[in-house]
């Protein structure tokens, strides 16, 4: 998606402008939902504490997902206007890796944004998008809310979901019905966070492409040693050494600018 204004190369902070600007474009084309900025500038504030870095924790998370991924019989990338809009192409790369489907599923839904959200897919490169204005559906239980309309050939017989960010209510409704969900989102403390079977404190742009490289990494590697990478992997220890990470820049930021009493 082409960025409508001129962002200097310069700027201390042109690659989080590149991708407001790129969000606003995808907001006037009807693919994000207003709400869905709000949602974006409460993940920039805690990209700002992590230092805007894929820190340790967060590579050791991809490197627990990309196995989940490599081993899942029915993965399913769940898409909705947010990851669409930044990450179209890396979706695309990555469900071709791992042979996922990809399935529309927003909150705010309405079939002229499923359309948009489709369109912005199949131009990166997706030869099928579930979840479009799909008579074959089925509803999640448990969940009230428009995303409980998925596709019977995508999230309600997939046994892993990948939930590029914040989705706390549908996170813990898919784990209810035995599903591994791998949540991307930067706040280590939402409930996304805390529910997810492995959960990537990271910001998506980074986290995707880093994502996709590890799976090349893996994609060879046998079974044995992929379910022992995911057994290995602790999420609520994971969570915890992201939040110290947030605390301890923070302490050491605060001595240098001489904040501290």
């Amino acid at each position: 998606m082409k960025t409508p204004t001129k962002i200097p190369g310069n700027h201390p902070r042109a690659e989080s402008l590149r991708i407001r600007e790129n969000l606003v474009e995808a907001f006037e084309a009807g693919a994000v939902a207003r709400a869905g900025l709000i949602a974006h500038g409460r993940g920039e504030a805690f990209d700002y504490l992590l230092g805007e870095q894929t820190i340790q924790p967060a590579r050791e998370a991809i490197r627990a997902a990309a196995a989940l991924l490599l081993i899942a019989k029915r993965p399913v990338v769940s898409v909705n206007g947010n990851s669409a809009a930044l990450t179209a192409e890396e979706i695309v790369s990555l469900s071709e890796l791992v042979k996922a489907e990809i399935e529309v599923n927003i909150f705010y839904r309405t079939a002229e944004r499923e359309e948009i959200i489709e369109s912005l897919l199949v131009k990166a490169g997706a030869k099928k998008v579930l979840g479009v204005d799909e008579g074959n559906s089925a509803c999640i239980p448990e969940l009230e809310s428009k995303r409980r309309r998925v596709s019977t050939n995508g999230i309600l017989v997939a046994d892993v979901v990948l939930v590029p960010l914040e989705d706390g209510d549908r996170t813990e409704a898919l784990l209810k019905m035995g599903k591994k969900v791998i949540a991307i989102d930067l706040n280590p403390i939402s409930r996304t966070s805390q529910k997810a079977s492995i959960t990537v404190v990271d910001n998506l742009v980074r986290a995707m492409p880093e994502l996709i490289k590890e799976v090349k990494k893996l994609r060879q590697t046998k079974k044995a040693k992929l379910n022992a990478i995911i057994k290995q992997f602790d999420n609520r220890s994971n969570l915890q050494r992201c939040l110290s990470n947030i605390l301890e820049r923070l302490e050491r930021l605060a001595d240098e600018r001489g904040l501290t009493g």
